[in-house]
């Protein structure tokens, strides 16, 4: 039920948001040189690594240092960037992601293999599901940029305390899940964005 439930509103979301799809697309091509969209290496279900289509929000080689970006002050982000993260406008193109069934709607959000290489063998349980584009963690962690922006080393930070905290919120839902508490972490998602 739930993979039929991301096959079917991924096509649906793909075919409604095209046009917004193409005013991002445009307004990303004149703000900064390089491509529309941001392909990355994660880490998902059966700990296998899959590219994630997300719209670039970074400059183009913004990814070479550190991963951890930091609310306001961080300079990789792109003008277009600051918008687009804010209402999760980069997350939308993982609809694509859904589709061919790297990923589902909901479930723990995927992680480079740089972390998930840090995981205990009890957190590597979070791979026993599909990632997904919304969780707990992303919501209870929305302002997760301006949180580390306030940090003395927000990488340190973030693998000392972020990253366990997301991990045991992730944990739950890999042990707890169902397709309706799915359909409500999606509307709690809705309202998390607009608010």
């Amino acid at each position: 039920m739930k993979r039929f439930f991301d096959i079917l509103f991924s096509i649906l979301g793909l075919l409604l948001l095209s046009p917004m799809f193409l005013v991002v697309a445009v307004w990303i091509k004149l703000d900064s040189r390089g491509p529309v969209f941001y392909r990355q290496v994660r880490v998902g279900r059966h700990n296998r690594d899959f590219r994630i289509f997300k719209f670039r929000s970074m400059r183009v080689g913004s990814d070479k240092g550190s991963l951890v970006t930091i609310g306001g002050r961080d300079p990789r982000i792109t003008r277009s960037g600051y918008f687009i993260r804010k209402f999760k406008i980069d997350e939308l193109p993982q609809l694509i992601n859904v589709l061919v069934g790297d990923m589902s709607f909901v479930g723990p959000r995927p992680e480079v293999r740089k972390y998930v290489d840090m995981y205990t063998p009890e957190q590597l349980h979070v791979l026993d599901v599909r990632p997904g584009i919304t969780d707990e963690a992303s919501i209870a962690y929305r302002n997760e940029n301006e949180l580390l922006a306030t940090a003395d080393d927000p990488e340190r930070f973030y693998i000392e305390t972020v990253m366990p905290d997301k991990l045991r919120i992730n944990l739950q839902y890999v042990e707890n899940y169902s397709f309706w508490g799915d359909i409500r972490l999606i509307f709690k998602t809705f309202v998390a964005v607009l608010h």
